[in-house]
């Protein structure tokens, strides 16, 4: 039997587990208020044939918002297109859902990231026999170096520069059934030029939603790390930035039990190219997907058995606070150690590609 929801949603003044790593940004951590909105800014030129472009989005390094510019990479493979990352809001928080490689794009929350990606699918381009052709109406080309190029501009043009999903102010559109098929397919983390990128990003001082007020002096770059070479700064502001204190949000409720947590993440393994190889990470990644599921369960049952037994007790409102405050702790401590399981993992299999 649960804890009733006057016990189980008894509100502490603090914040969510932070921390101070890029990639925690991406493996499960609500953030209590939304980031700003999508800057506007000038795509660079493609550097050459077969680069894809990838939108900048913002991330979070545990304390604030800052934007990683977007840029061009080389995908992993022939084939594969990027879904961009993207954010939702919950009960809970703003949770920021990974971007990855596959075959198809997937739902990426209906954001407009412009240059294709504009809410739904990819209009940017698409593969045929092997190449990648380019619609000249979305990109920045250089007609003459790249001639596999194409023009459409029968689409859906989005103006709306909202960075997230759901909650107040935020995008409404929801997925449709392809979108959803799209998202269960096999898919492949970032590449190590997009970690690059991100990791540029976060050491910039500038890039940091606080100084710029979402209007970042680099918003896209040619190449990934180059920050000063062919890189353009935001035009204008998607939209106006408060920061939180500024605008006296709340902080977001925190989860005390594991039911309170987003789901489990199924991170996406790097892509070798080696089938075999390809398929060991994966078993690894699902292996660990499964024992953390089993974790969460142990974890709340444990927690659902303390809860009855005091509520048999007839407890003070003293002991439920105790018990409150343990059970989060156990939580934080869980999604912590979850965190780092899957950062050690993605880490151990990058290096060996």
């Amino acid at each position: 039997m649960r804890m009733s929801s006057v016990i189980r949603y008894v509100i502490f003044a603090l914040f969510l587990l932070s921390v101070s790593t890029a990639a925690f940004a991406q493996l499960g951590i609500y953030v209590s208020f939304g980031p700003p909105a999508i800057p506007v800014y000038d795509q660079p030129i493609c550097p050459g044939d077969g680069y894809i472009w990838i939108p900048g989005y913002w991330a979070w390094d545990g304390y604030e918002y800052y934007w990683v510019p977007g840029t061009w990479v080389l995908p992993p493979a022939i084939g594969f297109l990027w879904t961009p990352g993207w954010w939702e809001w919950s009960d809970y928080g703003y949770f920021f859902h990974e971007g990855y490689w596959g075959p198809h794009v997937g739902w990426y929350g209906g954001i407009n990231y412009g240059f294709g990606y504009f809410g739904r699918g990819y209009e940017g381009g698409r593969w045929d026999g092997g190449h990648f052709f380019y619609n000249g109406a979305v990109n920045n080309i250089d007609f003459h170096a790249i001639h596999n190029v194409y023009e459409n501009r029968d689409f859906y043009r989005n103006s709306n520069r909202v960075s997230f999903n759901g909650g107040s102010g935020g995008i409404t559109a929801r997925p449709s059934a392809e979108d959803l098929a799209f998202s269960r397919e096999r898919h492949y983390g970032p590449t190590g030029a997009q970690t690059q990128q991100m990791n540029a990003a976060r050491s910039n001082r500038d890039l940091r939603a606080s100084v710029n007020q979402g209007r970042p002096p680099v918003a896209a770059s040619q190449r990934p790390g180059e920050f000063t070479d062919h890189a353009v700064p935001g035009r204008e502001a998607g939209g106006t930035w408060q920061p939180p204190a500024a605008r006296g949000a709340n902080p977001a409720r925190p989860a005390i039990h594991p039911n309170d947590l987003p789901p489990v993440e199924r991170s996406n393994p790097p892509y070798t190219g080696n089938t075999k190889l390809d398929q060991k990470y994966q078993q690894q990644q699902e292996k660990l997907y499964n024992n953390q599921v089993q974790q969460r369960q142990k974890l709340q049952q444990q927690q659902d058995r303390e809860a009855q037994k005091l509520t048999q007790q007839n407890a003070n409102a003293n002991k439920v606070q105790e018990m409150n405050q343990r059970h989060q702790q156990q939580t934080q401590n869980m999604q912590q150690r979850e965190v780092q399981q899957r950062q050690s993992m993605q880490q151990k299999q990058q290096s060996h590609r």
